[in-house]
């Protein structure tokens, strides 16, 4: 009769992204740099990047766990994209894992027509929604070499609910959502996901007090959430081989009551 064999695992070892190459954009500070931490944390080489804050992005890279590297450019800088993607290629020969976290924004109400201007609303759609969709065009057909070529795109709830810094930030979140779903639809093996997280603690949203307090007393979990827990979300998106076309909300339950 054979004998049962016990084997023990650990969730990293079940998780690890040992040798795998990742470029988080906009992971200078915030939820990009939390990402960058976690995917470090579990193997992967992480390209750090950021438009501007150069050398918050090298310190970023230099105490990650794995040897990593820093990019600086725009997304929405079709030159800064592609030397993006050619340095990646160069320092690791390989790229496995795009997290498109950088974003732009501009608070204006939303019932202030006049205050969102063309400029404004360009902005906002070149950065967060053409600067986003042209890298990952430019990575495809690099993850589709890889083993798990992952995308994840931190997008938000304001992409779900009638929310967010304005209604050209909240437009240009619902189209990364969808265009997460028609990616995946259309480019697998290579798996397309996106976090939407709430309201999250990061030097952005430093001083929105108010709208901190809201969140404090209204959603289930009764606080804001941490730039980790969205890190950890990105992190299962990249780990879970059968994940694709999600739309993964961690948002203390904020989407419950708004």
């Amino acid at each position: 009769m054979r004998r049962a064999v016990r084997v023990g695992f650990t969730v990293q070892a079940m998780s690890s992204l040992q040798d795998r190459v990742a470029i988080v954009t906009g992971s200078s500070s915030g939820i990009g740099k939390a990402s960058a931490q976690h995917l470090a944390s579990l193997g992967a080489h992480v390209v750090v990047n950021s438009a501007s804050s150069t050398e918050a992005g090298e310190e970023v890279a230099s105490e990650l766990e794995t040897p990593s590297t820093y990019v600086q450019g725009d997304i929405s800088d079709p030159d800064d994209r592609e030397r993006l993607i050619a340095l990646t290629l160069e320092s690791y020969g390989r790229l496995d894992i795009l997290v498109n976290n950088a974003g732009w924004t501009s608070f204006i109400e939303h019932d202030d027509l006049d205050g969102l201007t063309d400029d404004i609303f360009r902005r906002t759609f070149e950065v967060n929604v053409f600067g986003t969709w042209s890298l990952t065009k430019l990575a495809m057909s690099h993850l589709q070499k890889s083993p798990d070529g992952n995308v994840v795109t931190v997008t938000s709830v304001a992409g779900l609910r009638p929310a967010g810094s304005s209604i050209a930030y909240s437009m240009s979140k619902a189209a990364l959502n969808h265009m997460t779903r028609l990616l995946a639809k259309s480019f697998g093996p290579v798996r397309v996901n996106a976090v939407a997280p709430g309201l999250i603690e990061t030097p952005w949203t430093s001083d929105w007090d108010a709208m901190h307090d809201f969140v404090a007393e209204r959603v289930p979990v009764r606080r804001s959430g941490r730039p980790k827990e969205v890190a950890a979300a990105v992190g299962s998106l990249v780990t879970n081989g059968y994940m694709t076309g999600a739309v993964l909300v961690v948002d203390g339950g904020l989407t419950q009551v708004l």
